[in-house]
């Protein structure tokens, strides 16, 4: 076996490095076509995690809406005589309200607004962010608000920093100055950057239609449940059901699931990632199946001296492993130095689980791809290769 490999490997390279500039094309394209598979699955996890970040991190294990609302946040409503109703439930340890809606973050200088997610949380209850500087939210009506790294990164604010949010009441622009008083970490809500402010604060600040502006009536979107046991999530949720009245409830996953255009949005660039790879078998298989055409009179040769089926099958399998691993290297480096210059707003991820399993597949496709001029290789005649046959 060592000796089948080691005839097969120095065949392989003495033959890899005698036609080094034909290979290297075949590895360029490898690369190329390995550079869209991972920036495809780059752009599927930035889009991905754009629109599920703050949910994922949520520390709650059930949502509470709105019955028939279809499990989408921006359709329910929820009063807070339901928070009290759901607090209320055995098996829930805590449980606050969520209020989503949007506003631009004004800038100084001639700078755009910034269009932000405006989160309205319970200030030390379950939907408020853990903070990486600064200090958590103190009262539901404090003139102060958290924001997630991305907001810092793309704004320059900082602790200690007042913002200004312009909202549309009614028919005219509001301006409203707040104080930053600490940073989570990312926490976008679909695809936008975040801020946090005390829920009553958001109610009085957030976009109103001009029936809702003289009205104070505190209405949230969902309520995020914490549990005392989190292996108890079914039973609690029929709980809720049976006793709250008119809601659903859904675990964080169901809930990413239902949000607006994401499932399309991943399978859509899933369906895109595995077109690649299989162009990628196709141009691979090509290469080699031509690359074997052209030299069936050596194969001839070396099976006319004695050289088994094995020694060359394994031979065009190494030949075909070593330039795919080449275009792959490179393909990986590529990717690697381009995600260094995309700015902030182009929503590109480079996870590592997702990362490694579209490099494992692209490593596959080298031998699938070659399988076809392996077949071809083994199955040819010394004689009829020479031209020896009547």
């Amino acid at each position: 076996m060592v000796q089948t490999l080691s005839i097969a490997g120095y065949l392989a390279v003495k033959e890899v490095w005698r036609n080094r500039g034909r290979f290297l094309l075949v590895s360029l394209v490898i690369a190329l076509i390995t550079l869209l598979v991972l920036f495809i699955a780059a752009l599927g996890e930035g889009l991905g995690n754009g629109n599920r970040e703050y949910i994922s991190k949520l520390n709650a294990e059930l949502i509470v809406y709105q019955a028939k609302s279809d499990y989408l946040i921006a359709a329910s409503r929820l009063g807070r005589d339901r928070l009290a109703a759901v607090r209320r439930v055995e098996g829930v340890a805590d449980a606050g309200m969520l209020g989503t809606s949007s506003a631009n973050l004004v800038l100084p200088g001639n700078v755009p607004a910034l269009k932000v997610a405006l989160l309205g949380v319970e200030p030390g209850h379950t939907g408020e962010p853990p903070v990486v500087e600064g200090r958590q939210l103190v009262t539901g009506l404090a003139q102060e608000v958290l924001i997630d790294s991305n907001t810092a990164y793309r704004s320059k604010l900082k602790v200690g920093d007042s913002v200004t949010l312009r909202v549309t009441q009614g028919t005219k622009d509001e301006f409203y100055e707040l104080r930053i008083v600490g940073i989570t970490a990312g926490q976008q809500y679909s695809l936008q950057p975040s801020i946090f402010a005390p829920f009553f604060t958001w109610d009085r600040i957030r976009p109103k239609s001009e029936a809702e502006v003289n009205i104070s009536n505190p209405i949230a979107n969902v309520i995020l449940v914490k549990l005392e046991d989190g292996a108890q999530v079914d039973v609690v949720s029929q709980r809720l059901v049976q006793q709250v009245n008119n809601v659903e409830t859904a675990t964080l996953n169901t809930a990413i699931q239902a949000l607006p255009g994401y499932s399309a949005q991943q399978s859509t660039l899933n369906t895109q990632g595995g077109f690649t790879l299989f162009i990628g078998i196709l141009v691979i298989g090509g290469f080699f199946q031509i690359q074997i055409l052209q030299k069936v009179a050596q194969i001839g040769v070396l099976k006319a001296i004695g050289t088994a089926n094995h020694i060359v099958a394994a031979a065009s399998v190494i030949q075909i492993v070593v330039i795919t691993v080449i275009g792959v290297a490179i393909g990986a480096l590529l990717s690697f130095l381009f995600s260094l210059t995309f700015p902030p707003t182009v929503p590109i991820v480079f996870n590592g689980t997702t990362s490694a399993l579209a490099v494992v597949a692209l490593l596959l496709i080298g031998p699938l791809g070659g399988l076809v001029s392996i077949r071809y290789a083994v199955r040819i005649e010394p004689l009829k290769a020479l031209g020896l046959s009547s």
